[in-house]
């Protein structure tokens, strides 16, 4: 194994293990730390800090208030109503 013992890393994540299960996971567990060294092993200190790989615009537009709908329009559009109210699903039992 590549500096690690699988039996510890199934131990932490509270997996119990077969045999046929350790030798795939330990495979694919070297897999991923070889390549992890892989990328550990690029040098980018010529590469400036992102936090993003494109970069982030935002729009703003301007908040102003307008008319909304009146409540009898917002109503007739409901599913259901109960007086002046949209009438929901019972959530909780």
């Amino acid at each position: 194994m590549a500096g690690f013992d699988i039996d510890r890393v199934a131990h932490l994540a509270r997996l119990a293990l077969t045999d046929e299960e350790r030798t795939l996971f330990g495979g694919q567990l070297e897999t991923i730390v070889a390549y992890v060294e892989r990328i550990s092993a690029l040098d980018v200190t010529s590469l400036p800090a992102t936090l993003h790989g494109h970069g982030v615009n935002n729009i703003f537009r301007e908040d102003t208030p307008r008319e909304g709908l009146d409540t009898e329009t917002v109503l007739d559009n409901a599913p259901a109503r109960v007086g002046d109210e949209i009438r929901m699903p019972r959530v909780v039992e």
